[in-house]
């Protein structure tokens, strides 16, 4: 039986060059990688390309520091932008992730990734999702992250 998903895209909206995503995590669930262990290390494992992200997080260094305890939004924004920049965009693209828990309530983060593609960036926001919660599964089982590349390069439109 599989584990019922700790992130989840309510939806996606796309305008202004950005797809820009309602993120929720469950009810109780942890917000935190810190909080799964081996988590962050998973993460590095199966996409070594997060590490080398910029990120505006607050830390010199960056994203690499922020893996072992941000949140897992924060997270699925980066897999997103990796995943995308595996299957062919610009590895300059950027992302944010950002909360409001008075207004949105708790666990409910807008998560935005800019696209040289709209639908890559719509398939690229799924897929993360989709790893992000193999991962919290099981963090010692790291994904091969073929085919969620692959799956997001065939979105690409000519």
């Amino acid at each position: 039986m599989r584990a019922p998903d700790v992130v989840s895209i309510e939806r996606v909206t796309v305008a202004d060059g950005r797809a820009k995503a309602l993120v929720c995590v469950s009810a109780g669930a942890p917000l935190r990688t810190s909080a799964y262990p081996g988590l962050p290390t998973a993460v590095r494992a199966s996409l070594p390309g997060v590490a080398r992200h910029t990120c505006v997080c607050g830390s010199a260094r960056g994203i690499e520091a922020e893996l072992d305890d941000t949140e897992l939004p924060h997270l699925l924004e980066h897999v997103a932008l990796e995943l995308m920049a595996l299957a062919g965009s610009p590895r300059s693209l950027a992302g944010e992730t950002v909360w409001d828990f008075v207004t949105d309530g708790r666990g409910v983060f807008r998560v935005s990734v800019a696209y040289d593609d709209d639908l890559v960036a719509l398939a690229a926001l799924g897929e993360a999702a989709a790893f992000v919660n193999r991962l919290v599964a099981a963090p010692g089982d790291a994904p091969d992250p073929a085919d969620y590349v692959a799956r997001v390069a065939a979105a690409r439109t000519a």
